[in-house]
C-alpha cells in the first residue's frame, strides 16, 4: 500500500547531509512495512533487525558503541555486507534498546556514511520512563500516523477519485461525483487508517473482517500498556483509554475525569493521559480563551478534548455495526458529529496542522482553531451533515474577524460570506 511518507523518506536519503533517521509513530500504522518497502525499492539491500524480539542483537550494543564494530557484528549476525550508500540498515522497536538508541549519536558523528533508520511505536514512553539517552541533534526524525483518508483511496483503487476531489479543491467548483465521495468517506470512519485493517476491507470487502483486525489491534494496545508501565499505570492508563468513547458521547466533549469513574480526580489520571499521548493512542485539543496570536499564550491546559489515534479503533471499542454508520439512523445522529470531529482531528494532525477549540464565557464555542503559515487565526467549524448553521462560528467572526474561516460538512465545495466549504472527504487537502 502506498504511503505519503515514501516522498519524505527519499528526501531524506538523497540529503548529502542527513544523520540517522527516528521514525516515530504508534503501533502498528505501518512503519516495519513501510521501511522494508522502502528499502528493497531504493536499495541494494535492506538489513533488518527487530531489537524487541531479539537478545542477541541487543547484546551488541552493550560492549560499546563503536559504530565500527557495531556495524561489523551486524553483518556477522545477518550474514549480509552492511555498504555505505548500497545497504539501508533499520532497527525497528529501538525502545528495547537503550543502548541502541544512544549508539545513533555516534554514528551521526563517526560514522555518518552509513544509511540508519530506526524505527520506535513507543519511544516516548520508554524514554520518558527510563532517562533514555536521547540523540538530541542527532537524528532526522519524521513521524507515521495511520492511512489518512486519501491512501485508504489509493489503497481501494480510486486514484482517479482522489485526482478529482483535488481538482475540485484548487478550483473550489462542486465535485460532481459527491455523494460517492461521502459514501467512502463513512467507509472510512467504519475502516479506519490502521494498515492491517485497510488491507483486510481492500481484499475482502468484509466488515467482520475488518472488525476482527480491529479488537485485535485494541487488544495490543492494551497489552503494550502492561509491558510498559507498572500494574497501577496500566490500570490507570487502561480506565482513560476506556473512557474515551463516553467522553465523545457527552454532548460537551470536552474531557471530564468523573467520566473515568466516580470521584476520579486530575491528579490521579494525569500520568495516565501523557502515557496515551506519548504512546500516540490519542491526540489531545486544548481549549483557548482567545482566537489572537500566538495561540499557545491563550491554552487553558486544563481544559481539553480527547479524540483516538483512529476512527476504526473508536467504532470497534463503541461496537457499532458498519451499517449504522454507513446508513446513519437518526437515532445515531448524537454520535455522528463525534465521529466526524474525531476523523478531522485525525486529518489535521497528519496534516502537521496544531489545532485548538476555542470557547467564549457564553456558550458559544468553536470546533477548531489554528494558525497558518501567514500567522492567520482560522477557525474550524465541523458538522457531520448538511445543516451548516451556527452562532458559535458567528460570534468568533464578529470578534476576532478572520481572514477567513472553514466549514468541514456533508455538504459540497462552496465559499460565501467569507466561509470556505469543505465536504468532509477533502479535508485532507488543506493545507497551512
Amino acid at each position: 500500500m502506498e504511503r505519503k511518507i515514501a516522498k519524505a523518506l527519499l528526501t531524506w536519503k538523497n540529503n548529502p547531509k542527513k544523520q540517522p533517521l527516528l521514525l516515530q509513530g504508534a503501533r502498528q500504522v505501518g512503519k516495519t512495512f513501510t521501511l522494508l518497502s522502502f528499502g528493497k525499492e531504493h536499495y541494494k539491500n535492506v538489513v533488518y533487525f527487530s531489537l524487541e524480539e531479539s537478545t542477541d542483537i541487543r547484546a551488541v550494543f552493550d560492549r560499546d558503541l563503536n559504530p565500527e564494530r557495531i556495524i561489523k557484528e551486524l553483518s556477522a549476525k545477518s550474514g549480509k555486507s552492511i555498504m555505505p550508500g548500497d545497504t539501508l540498515l533499520i532497527f525497528d522497536e529501538i525502545q528495547a534498546c537503550e543502548q541502541a538508541l544512544a549508539a545513533l549519536k555516534y554514528f551521526s558523528e563517526k560514522a555518518p556514511q552509513y544509511d540508519i533508520i530506526a524505527a520506535g511505536s513507543l519511544l516516548g514512553v520508554a524514554v520518558k520512563r527510563t532517562n533514555f539517552s536521547f540523540p538530541v541533534g542527532k537524528v532526522d526524525m519524521l513521524h507515521l500516523f495511520p492511512m489518512d483518508f486519501e491512501e485508504f483511496l489509493w489503497a481501494l483503487g480510486q486514484e482517479k477519485l482522489c485526482e478529482l476531489i483535488r481538482e475540485a479543491y484548487e478550483s473550489f467548483t462542486p465535485l460532481s461525483l459527491h455523494d460517492t465521495a461521502m459514501d467512502f468517506y463513512k467507509t472510512y470512519l467504519v475502516v479506519g487508517g490502521m494498515p492491517r485493517a485497510v488491507s483486510e476491507y481492500a481484499d475482502k470487502q468484509d466488515f467482520d473482517f475488518v472488525i476482527a483486525v480491529q479488537r485485535t489491534l485494541n487488544a495490543s494496545y492494551i497489552a503494550d500498556m502492561a509491558k510498559y508501565a507498572t500494574p497501577v499505570e496500566t490500570t490507570r492508563n487502561m480506565a482513560v483509554w476506556d473512557s474515551i468513547p463516553a467522553q465523545l458521547a457527552k454532548e460537551n466533549h470536552k474531557f471530564q475525569y468523573k467520566v473515568i469513574k466516580s470521584g476520579a480526580r486530575s491528579k490521579d489520571y494525569e500520568a495516565a493521559m501523557d502515557w496515551l499521548t506519548a504512546a500516540g493512542m490519542i491526540n489531545k485539543c486544548v481549549n483557548i480563551t482567545e482566537g489572537k496570536l500566538p495561540l499557545k499564550a491563550y491554552e487553558q491546559p486544563d481544559l481539553f478534548k480527547v479524540y483516538m489515534v483512529d476512527t476504526g479503533l473508536l467504532c470497534s471499542k463503541l461496537d457499532i455495526a458498519a451499517n449504522v454508520v454507513l446508513h446513519t439512523p437518526h437515532s445515531f445522529d448524537g454520535f455522528k458529529g463525534a465521529l466526524a470531529e474525531n476523523y478531522i482531528m485525525q486529518t489535521l494532525v497528519v496534516n502537521g496542522i496544531k489545532p485548538y477549540y476555542w470557547s467564549s464565557p457564553g456558550k458559544a464555542e468553536v470546533d477548531f482553531v489554528f494558525q497558518d503559515r501567514q500567522s492567520n487565526i482560522i477557525p474550524l467549524e465541523a458538522k457531520s451533515a448538511d445543516n451548516v448553521r451556527s452562532k458559535s462560528l458567528r460570534s468568533f467572526r464578529d470578534i476576532y474577524n478572520p481572514v477567513y474561516s472553514v466549514r468541514v460538512s456533508a455538504k459540497n465545495f462552496g465559499f460565501e460570506n467569507e466561509i470556505k466549504s469543505i465536504p468532509l472527504y477533502a479535508l485532507g487537502c488543506l493545507k497551512v
